[in-house]
């Protein structure tokens, strides 16, 4: 520390080594560049519709279970520690975890692969893209560009995942897709914090809705392990405790290993700044190989037995019908949608043909909170709702 500021791994990326912004603005006075992306992602309209966007639950079958916005909150928490431990930029990490999210469909990944359907034929659909055109294009806040404009840094962070072929279009941002580079420790990290985030706090919005049950992930090493501890310390304690406890220790114990590995695998590599660790074909920040073993086991029982479970699944049926009914209805008359939202798809059909209007509709629809989504089919298919 440095009269309270952290200082800086020389891996970690500096501000002054930024690549800067698509449009260059004045240094801001009294905070950083990427201080200044946070406040912008924290201040934006996609941000402020998360809380009605889904995470597993949809947003109308209960007032505990997290969303979007929660779960981006608890991924930037746990990002904010582990850069501390690592001496990595942390408020570049919130940044990218704030924001890894905003261009999320309603229902989650139900609404992602409905609308990737609907947009096959015109260049697909991915949320990681759909985060970047919000933060670059369809943000409306700002007299002197379009979008957010970001730092290159957070929005590298952003794109997660990219094809050859979109990455041939994003310029450099995408060259580390063509050339088979890495992002950012920050950006790693975001990915990880990611991960451990909605794997542990999955767990406890299954057992809420009762989908899943303590017995049976007695069964997965991970939890078995937290568990057994903390019934030994503390017996006899409420069921609610219990579970808390449990995800919370699973956490810090996938928080930990994190670090530690993280620590070794860097050491080892020992990359003189941020651009060397840009230049490997793998990434650095890692598990340790029994703790990525149990994580891996915890996803894929999740994965069978709450992701899969019928009562998700029925949901999950209803949102990609959902989905694919507003869209269908609204390429073929864009007079269905709110007027601004009807001429970007004019601008962009003309601009770029039948794609361009499809874009401009999914563009819509991906913007839509749960119960709006729901309102919205609603208002279009139900002849006693009004319009």
């Amino acid at each position: 520390m440095n009269g309270g500021t952290p200082v800086l791994a020389p891996y970690a990326q500096h501000d002054a080594a930024s690549r800067g912004r698509r449009f260059p603005e004045p240094p801001p006075r009294h905070r950083t560049e990427y201080q200044r992306d946070r406040d912008r992602i924290v201040h934006s309209t996609a941000f402020r519709r998360l809380v009605y966007k889904t995470q597993v639950f949809v947003n109308h079958e209960g007032d505990l279970y997290r969303t979007r916005l929660t779960h981006s909150l608890e991924v930037a928490q746990i990002a904010r520690s582990v850069a501390r431990a690592l001496a990595l930029n942390e408020p570049l990490a919130e940044a990218i975890c704030l924001a890894h999210d905003l261009g999320h469909t309603p229902f989650g990944h139900a609404g992602q692969d409905a609308l990737h359907e609907c947009m096959r034929e015109f260049g697909g659909f991915e949320h990681n893209l759909q985060s970047l055109r919000v933060v670059d294009e369809l943000e409306e806040r700002y007299a002197e560009f379009p979008g957010l404009n970001l730092t290159f840094e957070t929005r590298e962070g952003i794109l997660k995942h990219c094809s050859a072929a979109n990455a041939r279009r994003l310029g450099d941002l995408g060259e580390r897709f063509l050339q088979r580079r890495q992002p950012g420790l920050e950006a790693q990290l975001a990915n990880l914090a990611d991960e451990i985030a909605y794997n542990n706090h999955d767990v406890d919005d299954g057992i809420r809705a009762g989908l899943i049950s303590i017995e049976e992930l007695r069964g997965v090493a991970i939890f078995r392990r937290q568990y057994d501890l903390v019934t030994e310390r503390y017996p006899g304690l409420s069921a609610r405790r219990l579970v808390h406890e449990v995800v919370r220790r699973m956490i810090d114990y996938l928080v930990n290993d994190l670090i530690d590995a993280s620590s070794t695998s860097i050491a080892a590599a020992s990359p003189a700044d941020a651009e060397a660790v840009r230049a490997r074909s793998e990434p650095l920040l890692t598990f340790g190989p029994e703790v990525s073993a149990e994580h891996l086991e915890l996803k894929r029982y999740l994965r069978q037995h709450l992701y899969r479970h019928y009562k998700v699944l029925r949901m999950t049926n209803k949102a990609r019908r959902v989905v694919r009914e507003l869209f269908e209805a609204m390429l073929e008359d864009v007079d269905l949608m709110p007027t601004e939202h009807q001429e970007a798809a004019r601008r962009m059909e003309a601009e770029g043909g039948r794609s361009g209007r499809a874009r401009a509709v999914a563009d819509y629809i991906a913007g839509m909170t749960d119960r709006f989504a729901i309102l919205e089919y609603q208002r279009l298919f139900d002849p006693s709702e009004r319009t």
